[in-house]
């Protein structure tokens, strides 16, 4: 895919990141939990973290400390919304592009095109609740003030940060100052993006189960812990004083570890 140069002066990221955050435009390479997500995070992290401590190692006081590896849970979380944000964002981007091809072939100009794309997810998604149709939205605005569309589509791709989006935007950004076929480009650029979803879906069907597996695996050994406190106490109370305490903690870090193990290993992306 042909890629644009695009000009003027580099600045940190740092920099960047601030001039997107001044100017109140969304950057989907970062998420930012609110307070209240924040806090139920920690919650329920501090809630898991005992809750296991306590299985294991059956003291209150190793259970309370265990309590500090919530700490982690927002990092986590955070990145799970963000997976989540980026994908579906991808997703109606697709979509957008569907619109936008059929109204080009229709005979429409690209800024009306833009325009029906906004009244077609949003029969989708009612409610303005899509990233995409809020993107739109703020590129036909900056077309009513004058600004041209590449340059609105490449800052949207920048702080997108998606293959698919940076490589429409350089395509789209060419045929335009070319005077290159512009439904072709859109119609050709929606069938790859198109396809590439579909093998992601695929791959995500077919590892559904083993996912499944993994997370039946990882919880396993707690429910196998707690089945022994309640049938068999007097034989899991040697583990909860002495030389049991220790066993008890090298089997939590090999429980972790596998557990880490595991979620990476079905970490598949395409």
């Amino acid at each position: 895919m042909i890629r644009v140069k695009r000009s003027g002066g580099t600045k940190p990221a740092a920099m960047e990141a601030n001039d997107r955050k001044s100017s109140g435009l969304t950057d989907y390479r970062s998420y930012t939990l609110s307070p209240r997500q924040r806090v139920a995070t920690l919650l329920v992290g501090g809630g898991c973290c005992f809750l296991i401590g306590y299985i294991f190692f059956h003291s209150w006081l190793i259970s309370l400390i265990l309590v500090s590896g919530a700490a982690y849970a927002p990092k986590y979380w955070t990145g799970y919304l963000l997976r989540k944000r980026r994908e579906a964002l991808g997703l109606h981007f697709k979509q957008a592009l569907y619109s936008l091809s059929s109204s080009l072939a229709a005979g429409r100009s690209v800024e009306n095109g833009f325009r029906e794309a906004i009244e077609d997810l949003q029969l989708l998604y009612p409610g303005n609740s899509s990233d995409m149709i809020t993107e739109l939205s703020i590129i036909c605005t900056r077309m009513e003030y004058g600004q041209p569309i590449e340059e609105a589509l490449l800052n949207f791709s920048e702080r997108a940060g998606l293959e698919d989006i940076s490589n429409f935007a350089d395509v789209f950004t060419i045929c335009k100052r070319s005077g290159g076929d512009l439904v072709e480009v859109i119609r050709r650029t929606s069938t790859i993006i198109s396809e590439k979803l579909e093998i992601s879906q695929e791959i995500g069907v077919m590892i559904a189960q083993k996912r499944f597996e993994a997370k039946a695996m990882s919880a396993a050994p707690l429910f196998f812990l707690v089945f022994m406190e309640f049938s068999s106490p007097d034989y899991m109370r040697p583990m909860h004083s002495g030389i049991g305490l220790i066993i008890s903690f090298f089997a939590l870090a090999l429980f972790a570890l596998c557990f880490w193990l595991m979620m990476r290993i079905m970490n598949i992306r395409v």
